[in-house]
Formats: C-alpha cells, structure tokens, sequence
C-alpha cells in the first residue's frame, strides 16, 4: 500500500488445477490419485492450458510446459494420453 492509500495487484492465470478440471469437465480431482483415476487429458488440451499459463510457468519451452502441466494432471488423478 502507498502512502496516499493506493495499491497495485497482479493478476495471474487460474490453477493449472481449475484449467484441468474445466478441459476435462470433472467437479474435482481424485481422493486417491495412485488408484482412482477420474478421466483422461489429452496432449492438445495439455498443450492449450500450457499456453494459457506460459507467463507464471518458469518453463523454457512449450514442450516443458507441458510436462509440467502433466505432472499437475497426474497428481490429480488424471491420465495423461500421448506424452
């Protein structure tokens, strides 16, 4: 906060969680992600929430960003097909 009682914010992207779960339309992750799996992403959906979020990832490359995506999916219970 400023003296004269301003502020600044910075708007980030949504959850790369938020983001798989609306690609996929599931309510939410899995409780038990190892086990219970709740759907399938694709590489192109994993590819279009990668550049959607490629400005708050400290990804290199789209194909990092990807992988990094992909992770997220699958600590939420979601296959991963063509990666």
């Amino acid at each position: 906060m400023y003296s004269d009682r301003s502020f600044t914010f910075i708007m980030k992207t949504p959850p790369a969680s938020v983001l798989i779960r609306k690609a996929i339309n599931i309510p939410k992750g899995s409780a038990t992600p190892n086990t219970a799996k709740v759907g399938k992403v694709s590489r192109q959906q994993l590819e279009d929430i990668a550049k959607l979020k490629m400005p708050d990832l400290t990804a290199s490359d789209l194909d990092a960003a990807v992988r990094t995506i992909a992770g997220s999916a699958r600590s939420m219970g979601v296959d991963v097909e063509g990666l």
